[in-house]
Order: structure tokens, then sequence, then C-alpha cells
């Protein structure tokens, strides 16, 4: 079992890859450096090997798959997550290590939106989207998380293998933050200098496509993990036009003693029972999802034991 495990996703980094790897090697001479390649087709692996990484590869395409086979595959007390494009500074992973080791945080986020992010990145759409994911998250999970996005990550061996990863591409940031909150997991926030990317180093993430993405799964988990919260919006809002459009019969009924607009009536009095149906599904799957936070709670002692046994092997 590794004490700091160094896990690099890659995907056509070969401009700078090699000074990843040496930042690493650097700020953490215990560490262990995994590179991850992604089906690169250019000299990626070879100057990652050249560097002294250990190469692994994951073939089904996407950030997401990449990390569930990090994850299922090293064994570590702790990891440190960053991406192979150069963005992040390592000079702050020791920080966030110890965090890890020694504070009994589950995850520390490299927050780059407190520091440089908005002046270094030169794609405007981009800081639009991490502002709007981080002001949702934050609102319908009723937390403080600073950086969403973030791909500078530090990870307990308890997060690592207690996570069920869905998602495939970029949007696992995005999981990963909502299952933390959602269990309760400690999180902390670094601080971190962010640079853009260096001159013919060009990002994977479409801003539009994979945006719609994170906000598709920011919907699902919302669904997924506070399900009362996600179908009383519908009911509220079903009620409310049930009210709105049966008002005015009832008003033509006290006034005339006539109910002159029978398929309206009618069709108020599904859609508010359309409401009393989506609180009541909300409670039952509310009630699951206690459920399922209970059994999580065992889950943990397990993985808590496998942890202890493979520290002393």
């Amino acid at each position: 079992m590794d004490k700091i495990a160094v896990i690099i996703p890659c995907y056509n980094e070969e401009q700078t890859i090699a000074k990843v790897i040496q930042d690493a090697k650097r700020c953490l001479p215990e560490a262990v450096i995994y590179v991850y390649d992604n089906n690169s087709t250019d000299a990626t692996v070879e100057i990652a090997e050249q560097n002294g990484a250990i190469v692994r590869h994951e073939y089904k395409q996407g950030k997401g798959n990449v990390i569930r086979t990090m994850f299922r595959e090293i064994d570590a007390q702790c990891y440190i997550m960053t991406d192979g494009d150069d963005t992040y500074p390592l000079e702050s992973a020791p920080e966030m290590a110890d965090r890890v080791l020694n504070h009994k945080a589950d995850m520390v986020v490299g927050d780059r939106l407190s520091s440089t992010y908005f002046q270094e990145n030169k794609r405007p759409f981009h800081n639009f989207g991490n502002s709007l994911v981080r002001g949702s998250i934050n609102a319908l999970f009723k937390c403080d998380i600073k950086d969403i996005m973030t791909g500078f990550r530090a990870f307990s061996f308890t997060f690592a293998k207690s996570f069920p990863i869905m998602s495939k591409g970029f949007e696992i940031e995005t999981e990963m933050t909502i299952h933390a909150v959602r269990n309760n997991m400690s999180i902390e926030n670094v601080v971190v200098d962010y640079r853009d990317r260096p001159q013919g180093s060009e990002s994977k993430l479409n801003t539009y496509s994979d945006g719609f993405k994170v906000l598709r799964t920011i919907m699902r988990l919302f669904r997924d993990y506070r399900p009362l919260g996600f179908f009383s919006i519908f009911a509220f809002i079903l009620a409310l036009l049930s009210v709105i459009f049966v008002v005015p019969v009832f008003i033509d009924y006290w006034k005339t003693g006539l109910v002159a607009r029978f398929p309206t009536l009618i069709v108020s009095g599904f859609v508010m029972i359309a409401a009393v149906q989506s609180f009541f599904t909300g409670l039952i799957l509310n009630n699951i999802a206690v459920k399922e936070r209970r059994d999580f709670e065992h889950y943990l002692k397990i993985v808590d034991r496998m942890e202890k046994d493979l520290k002393t092997k």
C-alpha cells in the first residue's frame, strides 16, 4: 500500500506530462506516480515512462472511466489527483496530502476560483460555467464548496474505495463533490494558483456539450440524493397551476351558481392529484435514500477495516 499516490489521467499531453511528473517528484518525493493513458495518439506514454512514472492504460474513453480504474487498482493512504496539462501547481500538493494524512480529510479541493483562475483562463464561457455549477450545487445541497470543477484534489482511502462512479466523462468532478457532501464526508478547501494551458496544448473539455452533461448530472444527483426536495418542486408547480386555473371557475360558481367550464375544473382536479402524487413519491424515495445512507455508513466501517489490514501487510 502506497503512502501517497499521485494519479494523473492523460490523453494526448506529450507537451506537458514530463514537467508534471518532475514537479510531482520534486514536491512529493515519497509519492508513487501513476500515469493512466486514455488512448493517446501522441508520445505521452513514452515520455511518461522515460520520466519514471508507472504507466497504465484505460481503453474506455472518458475521464470518469479512467478515475474508476485508478481507484480500483491503486491502494494508497492518500491520493493526489492532478491533470497532465500542467495547469495546477503541485507546490500545493504537500499541504493537501497533509490534510488527508494528518487531519483526516476525505477530500481536499484545490480551489482555483479563489485565486488566479478568472485571470488566467481565457475562455469566458468556462468561467461562467464554473460559477454557475458552484452556485447551483451550493444552493441545492446546502454546502460551501469553493471550486466544483477542479481536477486538482486529494482523497483518502475511504473516499476512493467507497465512491460509486457513474459518470464517464468530465462530469466526474461534480459527482465526486456531491457524493462527499451527501454522505457527510470531511471536505476541506486549499486555495491553489491556476495557470492556463501553454500555447499549443488544447483542452479536451467541450464548453457546451460537457457543460450540459454537468448540469444534467447535478439534476440527476439532486433527484437521487434529495428526492423530497426534487419532487416537492414539481408538486408545488403543479399545485400552483391547478389553483390558478380553478379559482376563476369557483368565482363564476359563487356569482352564478353554475359551473360554466367543466373541462377546466376536471383538468385542474387531475393536476392537483398529480401534485399530491409527486409529493408522496418524494416522501417514499426520501425514506429509501435515508436507508441507503445508513447502509453506506456500515460500508464505511468495512472500508476502514480494509485500510487497516493493508497497512499491516
